[in-house]
């Protein structure tokens, strides 16, 4: 490009030539810049407190909701080998549960077997493995020797008969007794006089005396388990006359049944007086003042099956002792699965009521006085009773349980 000046001159300048090349990169530079300032301008801000939510965080919120909690990147659907997985471990589990209650029952029988060696309890390999259909215990005391006489003169069978009885039925019957106070005095030395002679008592590691008849029971149940494999296990009173025989055919009517607890089922008042007879001094644990005890068995006889004998025995250190022993053996059941039968055979009058049942076929299977809490004068009556009101002495050999 030329120019003149004032003088004519022509003026040369060099002229900045630019490619096409610089033109089109500046084009498509300014192009992105304007891009990028219009996106940032069109971003709007977030307010606060106000969050959006994803389609990702939809799901998890529903899985919160259906009570999961997803602490993942992604979100997936449980497989069902997960669910097949828990089911066959909670399987496992309650097998391991049985097999320790199994183990504990198992420990307690072994552990009172060597307890009742020490002792010089009878028991030997024989009766360890032998299986029995019931265990009789009658429940005595150190002043009551002439009771057990005129029992082992009625109901109870003696000598060889005692012996096949156990042998042919599976039926066991002891008089069951602790020790005195003072071990190895002239009480104890008269019992061992008398098991010497008869040889149908269970001692048992327990101090006699009234107000411990709920221990006595405890240990009673714990020592007949371990010497004897038995499918029952009978508590009976020394003054209450019994029926063998119609007691193995009662009891043999209910042994598909499982924890079975059979007798007169009573709910007597809970007697919050003292000084007066059956006084519960733990009577604000049954409510208001005039509340009536949960249903039990009447102590003068009842049966229990072995699964809930052997669960007295594992429990017998944390089972509860209330004043009054039936009133505690209902206590220990409380809470668990158990068939309370209520059958009023096990608890007839003596005669006549026991005498006109048997007449008309239906024989008791235990007859005694509620005023007396037994036969009254059982030492004078029983003999009577058994007269009146047996099955007769050849009931138990016919009788298949």
């Amino acid at each position: 490009m030329s120019m003149k000046n004032r003088g004519g001159e022509q003026i040369s300048r060099s002229v900045v030539v630019v490619s096409h090349k610089w033109t089109l990169f500046l084009c498509v530079a300014s192009f992105c810049a304007g891009l990028f300032f219009t996106n940032r301008l069109w971003i709007m801000p977030e307010a606060k407190g106000v969050t959006r939510t994803t389609s990702v965080e939809a799901e998890r919120l529903k899985l919160v909701s259906e009570g999961c909690d997803p602490k993942f990147e992604r979100v997936n659907r449980v497989p069902t080998e997960i669910f097949e997985d828990v089911s066959k471990t909670q399987h496992a589990m309650q097998t391991l549960d049985t097999t320790i209650t199994n183990l504990e029952m198992e420990l307690a029988a072994a552990k009172a077997e060597q307890e009742s060696i020490i002792n010089g309890s009878p028991t030997s390999e024989t009766t360890a493995k032998r299986k029995y259909f019931m265990v009789i215990g009658v429940n005595t005391a150190f002043s009551s020797r002439k009771r057990r006489d005129s029992v082992r003169a009625t109901w109870m069978p003696q000598g060889e008969k005692r012996r096949k009885l156990e042998l042919e039925k599976g039926i066991v019957a002891r008089f069951v007794i602790g020790h005195s106070a003072t071990l190895g005095g002239i009480l104890d030395r008269a019992i061992e006089a008398e098991d010497r002679k008869h040889g149908d008592l269970l001692r048992l590691d327990h101090v006699e005396g009234y107000l411990e008849l709920s221990a006595k029971t405890k240990k009673y149940f714990a020592t007949a388990v371990s010497l004897w494999d038995a499918e029952y296990y009978v508590k009976v009173d020394d003054d209450v006359h019994v029926n063998i025989a119609t007691l193995g055919e009662t009891l043999a009517r209910h042994r598909k049944k499982p924890r079975v607890y059979i007798g007169c089922m009573k709910s007597g008042p809970v007697l919050s007086q003292r000084g007066v007879r059956y006084h519960e001094p733990e009577f604000w644990k049954f409510g208001e003042t005039g509340n009536k005890y949960f249903r039990h068995a009447t102590g003068q006889l009842y049966a229990i099956s072995k699964d809930l004998a052997s669960y007295i025995s594992v429990n017998q250190h944390v089972l509860h002792k209330f004043a009054n022993e039936d009133v505690s053996l209902g206590s220990w059941f409380i809470g668990l699965d158990v068939k309370h039968i209520d059958d009023r055979r096990l608890c007839c009058g003596t005669p006549p009521d026991c005498e006109w049942k048997a007449q008309a076929g239906n024989i008791c299977v235990a007859s005694f006085d509620w005023s007396c809490s037994g036969i009254c004068r059982s030492v004078d009556r029983i003999k009577e009773v058994h007269r009146r009101c047996g099955e007769g002495e050849d009931a138990v050999w016919k009788a298949t349980f």
